[in-house]
């Protein structure tokens, strides 16, 4: 199975890999001499924690290295003033009478929680390729429905923060 990132996405993975590389994996190296010349390792938590901690490490610049080896880069050919991938979507719940906000990410990165609403979810579906003003139709499954009307697109493209923490 292929990740579905952004260009930007995957240069996000390679500023973080480059940092773990050059600058957390040689702070993690000292940790672990320094606690290894506290002595008998077989008695040093110390020793165990800080050699955990570079492990995980590791594990992490593996798994950001495979994620953007097997990526399928997804371009966003969404005019300006259409909704697309990485703009923010002030939408207006008819059902509910409220407004909420939803920044439309790829699959990896998408945390309903916190606003971020997949391109494969059915809102991410629905408004993909829509207008503001346009009435749009979210179906979540066959026997439920609502509309919400597009209020706003905003196409800055400042980065949300803890972005990575999703990858």
């Amino acid at each position: 199975m292929n990740n579905e990132l952004t260009k930007k996405d995957i240069e996000d993975m390679e500023a973080e890999i480059e940092h773990r590389k050059c600058v957390v994996r040689k702070e993690l190296l000292e940790h672990v001499k320094e606690a290894r010349s506290h002595g008998d390792l077989s008695e040093n938590f110390e020793y165990y924690a800080a050699k955990k901690e570079k492990n995980q490490n590791e594990s992490r610049i593996r798994y950001l290295e495979r994620m953007i080896r097997t990526a399928k880069v997804l371009d966003d050919d969404s005019k300006e003033d259409e909704v697309g991938i990485n703009k923010t979507v002030t939408v207006y719940v008819e059902e509910d009478d409220v407004e909420e906000e939803y920044k439309i990410v790829t699959t990896v990165r998408e945390d309903s929680l916190h606003g971020l609403v997949s391109t494969e979810s059915p809102m991410g579906k629905a408004l993909l390729g829509h207008k503001v003003g346009d009435r749009v139709e979210i179906t979540v499954s066959k026997d439920y429905s609502y509309f919400v009307v597009i209020r706003k697109i905003d196409n800055s493209t400042k980065d949300d923060a803890g972005a990575l923490r999703n990858f």
